[in-house]
């Protein structure tokens, strides 16, 4: 079995409290753990340490982030999380810089990553109907998929030496949520990946 971090990148707002990705963090807790997975959550509204979380990530073989989308990226908390932990790690403990060399410094770059192997997973919800996704007609996205909103997301853990899992996203949350499905296509999803 495999040791899996799982992040709640939820940042709580007056119109958002974050119960729906509190719930998902704490089923892929559950069943991942039942599994025989070891598992360790990170709260970012609660806070972190930032040595503390280098070695989460040197540990963990999958990542699981567990994210709102609010403005077309994760929250700013979750941002703040990344400025403060990932360039900590930038002296080898999530990549040696960004993996260029002085001999050929316009190649290579972002391949520096040392956490090769290990997997991610980007879990995320949504005020958009997954319509709005892969329609050419659909006036905001243009075509474009939820991986191709997330690319500065993929990137970030493609600098460290990551393989992405198969995104899983909720839609639709505030308007038109389907919550218990979500429910039961996330077990399926986790069962599927990890």
């Amino acid at each position: 079995m495999s040791n899996v971090l799982i992040i709640n990148a939820h940042h709580k707002y007056p119109f958002s409290e974050g119960r729906l990705n509190g719930a998902l963090t704490q089923m892929a807790d559950e069943l991942l753990t039942a599994k025989g997975h070891e598992t360790r959550v990170v709260e970012t509204d609660a806070g972190w340490d930032v040595e503390k979380e280098l070695e989460n990530h040197r540990w963990a073989d999958v990542i699981v982030l567990q994210s709102p989308i609010n403005w077309m990226g994760v929250p700013w908390t979750f941002k703040k999380y990344m400025d403060e932990v990932y360039t900590a790690g930038m002296g080898g403990a999530l990549c040696h810089g960004d993996g260029r060399t002085a001999e050929a410094p316009k190649e290579n770059y972002g391949a520096g990553g040392t956490l090769t192997g290990k997997k991610y997973l980007l879990s995320v919800t949504f005020n958009a109907p997954e319509e709005s996704f892969n329609d050419e007609n659909e006036y905001l996205f243009q075509g474009k998929s939820v991986d191709d909103l997330l690319l500065p997301m993929h990137m970030n853990f493609r600098f460290f030496g990551m393989e992405a899992l198969q995104t899983f996203a909720c839609y639709d949350v505030m308007k038109n949520a389907d919550v218990e499905n979500d429910f039961v296509r996330f077990g399926a999803h986790l069962e599927a990946v990890i």
